[in-house]
């Protein structure tokens, strides 16, 4: 396991959830909602929260179905991951799947006594938790990174 502490991020619609870990790589945990319909805005708060946490790579969900096929919300998530890929460089940014994040981190929610009103606007940190998470348990399995690596072209 790669030592150094990594950034997930949820891209969704309206909201882009970002969750943290340690830099053991033992647990995520929420970082923030940023709003993600101004993208300008929200480009330039995801570069910030890059620049504070220091991570060692940005991992971002990709949103697939459940027999793996990409559909419209992939293509902008990957379309999505280019463009951050680009401004981070040389940071890697790494796509991972993330399919059932957002129905597992509903269900974690309700059972902890989280309405849907009140958790719409950490849904999607908590979607970004289980995103980092599984990618840690996956690495920690593998011995090698999760997902796929975004490749930029200068």
């Amino acid at each position: 396991m790669r030592r150094g502490r990594r950034l997930a991020i949820d891209v969704g619609e309206a909201r882009i959830g970002v969750a943290s870990c340690d830099p053991d790589g033992l647990l995520a945990t929420p970082v923030e909602t940023v709003p993600g319909r101004d993208l300008p805005a929200a480009e330039r708060r995801l570069d910030q929260l890059v620049a504070e946490y220091e991570p060692i790579e940005v991992v971002v969900g990709l949103p697939r179905s459940l027999n793996g096929r990409e559909g419209p919300a992939a293509n902008r998530v990957r379309t999505f991951a280019e463009r951050l890929a680009r401004r981070l460089a040389p940071l890697p940014v790494r796509l991972v799947d993330e399919r059932m994040s957002t129905v597992s981190a509903a269900r974690n929610m309700r059972s902890s006594g989280v309405s849907a009103k009140k958790g719409r606007s950490r849904i999607d940190q908590a979607a970004a938790v289980v995103i980092l998470q599984t990618a840690l348990e996956t690495e920690r399995g593998a011995g090698r990174p999760p997902g796929q690596c975004v490749e930029v072209v200068v």
